[in-house]
């Protein structure tokens, strides 16, 4: 115990690398066999679903990389699509369709499309709640033979995504495994009971040493909670930063104790299920409790509501799921206007946006909505770089103008910089008063990269004239020299 306490310690005197700090932007990929049928329920998000209060809430969820899962709900949409399309077919028949499907990828075509963004890392799944592994692993599964790529996936995309000068991280699905526990997952009581024991835990800490060793990534993103203990989790940690110094890993790491064993009484699920349902209300969705260690937040489909002293990052989708849905619309995903002003609302506040792309399990090709969404965050981030990488929350970070229009604020070295939504109300107005910011005798304002803008300090605020609309819906972007903060407690 003593030993397991002094390694908590030394994890806890690590800082967040400023790399990871500075990037702002990376992209997710949720690529499984459970992309070939890709159909999941697009009636609400993960956020709605856990608010609610359903008897089953993830026997609705929107994620078709849970298809297994939701298949052993018989009423479940998911199960009556998969009877009407593929009968009585199992879901490790997939795999191999998978498996064909990757003889038309393209990993550096990927890696040149996500560089395109303006994103400074990539993180791949691995292995999701399935199992099944996207690299030749020599850890055999007990349970399902061969359940893995032949190819290297994940050894492929590490090489082409370093190659154009990215970050490349993995993910790992530790706290499910669904070829080593069958059990239902309808609610939160259920993803504590459903955390393999018996052999897993030994499994997963060999594949995930496996992952350090052989691809060195820079991130170490886990999901749902860890099956082993403190005591062996934190030599796993320890050895994942010996072997990647200025690595980091996510707040997923809760490591096994025999609260979550408690879970197969019935009072004991009854209050998960209640406090679960009662913190995503309060947290408007999705923010995992925090374990003992970790080097940053993440937030899903969730946005904090004010700048975090501690590192974090949105995790999303582009629409409500993060496998490719082949049943979304249009109307399903976040629209050009919200894509771009959520990422600049993260970024604001201190956060990192990890963008997920979801492949098609048919054709290993990126649907056109996702790329065009990609090109979308190109065409704003990169011409925008200095004002959004490398940049930290200013002493306001979110504010309304007396105009109307929403505002928020970044800062590096001398230089604060002002992104604004222009609402439909306020969009014929040219002014714009900043009530949080007071002028200095050197004070010099501009749109970024362009023209000199116009000014007058007031008492309500620094007073901008002749504004240019922005342009196709995206955040006006306006650098402010030498400027100090007129009001701290601004909102």
């Amino acid at each position: 115990m003593s030993a397991s306490r002094n390694s908590l310690r030394t994890l806890r005197k690590r800082q967040v690398p400023q790399w990871w700090q500075d990037a702002k932007l990376g992209i997710f990929v949720h690529w499984t066999p459970a992309s070939v049928p890709g159909f999941a329920p697009v009636g609400a998000e993960i956020g709605e679903l856990l608010q609610s209060s359903l008897a089953d809430p993830l026997k609705h969820v929107p994620y078709t990389e849970w298809y297994e899962n939701s298949l052993r709900f018989e009423d479940s949409e998911v199960s009556r699509y998969h009877k009407q399309t593929y009968g009585n077919r199992p879901y490790t028949d997939f795999a191999a369709e998978f498996q064909a499907g990757l003889e038309q990828w393209d990993p550096e075509g990927w890696a040149w499309q996500f560089k395109q963004t303006g994103a400074r890392y990539v993180v791949l799944v691995a292995k999701h709640s399935d199992g099944y592994c996207l690299w030749p692993t020599d850890t055999a599964n007990p349970n399902r033979e061969n359940w893995h790529s032949q190819r290297d996936v994940v050894g492929e995309l590490a090489k082409a995504v370093r190659g154009v000068g990215m970050r490349f991280g993995l993910y790992y699905s530790g706290g499910f495994d669904w070829s080593f526990d069958s059990t239902p997952v309808g609610t939160m009581a259920d993803v504590a009971r459903s955390i393999p024991q018996g052999s897993y835990p030994a499994y997963a800490e060999a594949q995930v040493r496996e992952l350090i060793d052989r691809y060195q990534p820079s991130v170490l993103w886990n999901d749902i909670a860890w099956p082993s203990s403190r005591q062996l989790l934190w030599p796993l940690l320890e050895h994942y930063y010996q072997t990647v110094p200025d690595g980091v890993i996510n707040d997923r790491w809760l490591p096994w104790s025999r609260l979550l064993g408690a879970t197969k009484f019935a009072l004991v699920r009854r209050a998960i299920i209640s406090g679960s349902r009662k913190q995503a209300q309060k947290d408007g969705g999705l923010i995992p409790p925090k374990p003992p260690f970790f080097d940053y937040r993440t937030p899903e489909y969730v946005v904090f509501d004010e700048a975090q002293s501690t590192p974090w990052e949105l995790v999303r989708g582009m629409d409500r799921s993060f496998g490719h849905n082949n049943a979304s619309g249009v109307e399903h995903f976040v629209t050009h206007d919200e894509l771009l002003w959520q990422f600049t609302d993260v970024v604001a506040k201190g956060g990192n946006l990890l963008l997920n792309v979801g492949p098609r399990g048919v054709d290993a090709q990126i649907p056109p909505l996702q790329s065009e969404r990609l090109s979308w965050l190109g065409e704003f981030v990169l011409p925008n770089e200095s004002a959004l990488m490398a940049t930290r929350p200013w002493i306001v970070s979110a504010s309304t103008s007396s105009e109307g229009r929403q505002v928020r604020y970044t800062a590096h070295g001398d230089t604060i910089f002002a992104f604004v939504r222009t609402s439909s109300a306020s969009a014929a107005s040219s002014r714009l008063t900043l009530a949080e910011v007071e002028s200095t005798p050197t004070t010099r304002v501009e749109l970024l990269g362009g023209d000199p803008i116009s000014w007058t300090d007031s008492p309500s605020g620094l007073v901008l004239d002749s504004l240019e609309p922005a342009r196709d819906g995206e955040p006006l972007v306006i650098a402010l020299h030498s400027v100090r903060a007129k009001c701290v407690d601004a909102r």
